[in-house]
Order: structure tokens, then C-alpha cells, then sequence
């Protein structure tokens, strides 16, 4: 027998609104569609650091070490799967609820139990198709280190939990934030938790230089220190391109507008670009990675998962 433990982890849950209406009209098309949004929910939920712990019926339960990295994980499979909606037909949409909370649970071999996954669970309930919907305790951690915003939703009452669990909807997109089809709240709601418009547009500016800024201010150095000590080669280019090598990957995990493996393949394509010039002896023998690059990418594209239906 697997001996239990307990850890404070991240818990994901999410499912499908109105899953069975969808199986009662195709029942091999929902079955279709679903295994498309949950391998590209899998590869995001990876990406961010989590793994998946449980499908169920039209569910997936995963967890997080970082609470940071869970949030941004909803957001871009949100972000993702309302791009394969957007030229699904609308009958056959499939739409997601999302919940997340921090929380102490114990563990049994690969499975979780306890009130931390029952909390996440009951959060993932309440949000709106297409939405997410977090707990206080990951509020907290996430609060001033994602690009979104963020609205009070009250106290949610969850089983064996005394006064409830303070819950947040996150703001993305156009996704109506509150489900006004239900009322959930047992506590009066306070002023929704917003940065004044004028700090609303700084967000990801301020996590950009946070994260980033460091590097190029690295670069910077390294080239003002080459030039003071200049001796007719610029030495700096190595360290630079290093440097600047590192940041794009960096930047193409945390931002997920095209597959990752393509954004890959692209970053080191242009390193290699470079280095055929710092290098340049009159020939460009930087073609032929080049080209095998580009049919890895070519065979990468065609392979992904298809936002068409």
C-alpha cells in the first residue's frame, strides 16, 4: 500500500458547461472535440510546470507547485480555447469553467484528496463558461505578479468550511466575470478589487521590465564594458547573444500566443543566424540548420492541434 502525506500544492480543476446537451446531439463529435481541448490543456498545464492528475467524464484536476504559474495556465487555456471556439460552429462549442485554489491536501501515491481539491472543485462550479474563478489564498500570492484583474465574488460556501472561502473571478477578455444566474454569496459584496484606469494599463508593462529588464541591462553593460576596454574585438557579442538567447525562451514560455515548440525552433534559428555572422568567413553555412529547422517547424505546424471542428 502507498503511504498517504500531506503538501500545500495548487489545485486546478476544470470542466465543460452543458456537457451532456453536447453528447445528446454528437455524441462522437463532443468525444472528438474534447480530446482535442484537453491535449491542448495538457501541453499548457506542462508548460506552466503542473501536471495532470485525473481526467474524469469531461473534467481535468491537475496541481501546481507555483500558484503563479497555475493562474497564468488558466488564462492562456481560456485564452486558447476560445480561439478554437471562435471558428467552431456555435452548436458545438465546447466551453470550460475553471477554478484554482491553494490549499493543504493529502496525498495517496499520484491522487489527492482532502478540502483543498473539494474548495477547488466547488470554485470551478461557480465560474462562468469560459471563465476562472480562484480562492482567496491564491489571490494573495498572484494579486500583484499577473496582468489581469480581478473581482470579489464574496464568500462561497463550501462544505466543512466554516464562514465560507473568500472567491475572485479573473478578468480575461470579454468573459462576463460574475455568474448572475445564481446567487452563491452569503457576505455582502465589497467595492470590486480594480486598479485605478490609469495603473489597469501598467500591469504587464511593470511584469515585462520585472522580468526581463534585468537581462537587457546586462547587455547594455557588457557592450559599455567592451567599449571602454576596447582592443579592436568586440568579445561582448558572445555573452550578449547568450544572453539574449536565454530571455527569448524565456519570454516564449511565459507568452503563449504560438506553439511552443515553433517558438523554439524560430529562437534557435535566429541564434544560429548569428553566430554564422560573428562568425562570417564568406560562407553562409547557416542555411542548411536553417532549412532543417524549417521543415521541423513545417512538420510541427501540421501536426498541432486544429482549431477548426
Amino acid at each position: 500500500m502507498s503511504e498517504t502525506s500531506r503538501k500545500l500544492t495548487t489545485i486546478f480543476c476544470a470542466d465543460v458547461q452543458d456537457y451532456t446537451r453536447l453528447m445528446g446531439k454528437d455524441e462522437e463529435g463532443t468525444l472528438s472535440t474534447l480530446r482535442r481541448y484537453r491535449d491542448a490543456m495538457k501541453r499548457l498545464i506542462e508548460a506552466h510546470g503542473g501536471r495532470v492528475i485525473n481526467t474524469w467524464g469531461d473534467g481535468v484536476f491537475a496541481e501546481f507547485p507555483s500558484v503563479v504559474e497555475a493562474v497564468r495556465a488558466a488564462i492562456d487555456t481560456q485564452n486558447e480555447l476560445a480561439g478554437y471556439n471562435a471558428v467552431s460552429d456555435p452548436d458545438k462549442k465546447m466551453l470550460f469553467r475553471i477554478g484554482l485554489n491553494l490549499g493543504d491536501v493529502i496525498a495517496d501515491g499520484d491522487d489527492l484528496y482532502g478540502d483543498g481539491v473539494n474548495i477547488a472543485a466547488r470554485l470551478q462550479s461557480r465560474a462562468v463558461p469560459g471563465g476562472i474563478v480562484i480562492s482567496n489564498t491564491v489571490y494573495d500570492q498572484v494579486r500583484n505578479k499577473v496582468a489581469v484583474g480581478f473581482d470579489f465574488l464574496g464568500q462561497l460556501d463550501v462544505k466543512n468550511i466554516e464562514g465560507g472561502v473568500p472567491s475572485y473571478a479573473v478578468r480575461i477578455g470579454g468573459v462576463q466575470v460574475v455568474d448572475t444566474s445564481s446567487d452563491y454569496r452569503s457576505a455582502p459584496e465589497p467595492a470590486p478589487v480594480r486598479a485605478p484606469e490609469a495603473v489597469a494599463q501598467e500591469p504587464a508593462l511593470r511584469d515585462w521590465r520585472r522580468s526581463y529588464g534585468a537581462s537587457l541591462v546586462v547587455c547594455a553593460g557588457l557592450a559599455v564594458l567592451n567599449l571602454l576596454t576596447w582592443d579592436g574585438e568586440f568579445w561582448a557579442k558572445w555573452p550578449i547573444l547568450i544572453i539574449l538567447w536565454v530571455t527569448a525562451y524565456r519570454y516564449a514560455r511565459s507568452n503563449r500566443p504560438v506553439d511552443m515548440a515553433i517558438a523554439s525552433l524560430v529562437i534557435t534559428g535566429i541564434g544560429i543566424v548569428a553566430i554564422n555572422l560573428f562568425t562570417w568567413h564568406g560562407t553562409p553555412w547557416a542555411i542548411w540548420p536553417l532549412f532543417g529547422l524549417a521543415i521541423a517547424a513545417a512538420l510541427r505546424w501540421v501536426r498541432r492541434p486544429r482549431s477548426g471542428v
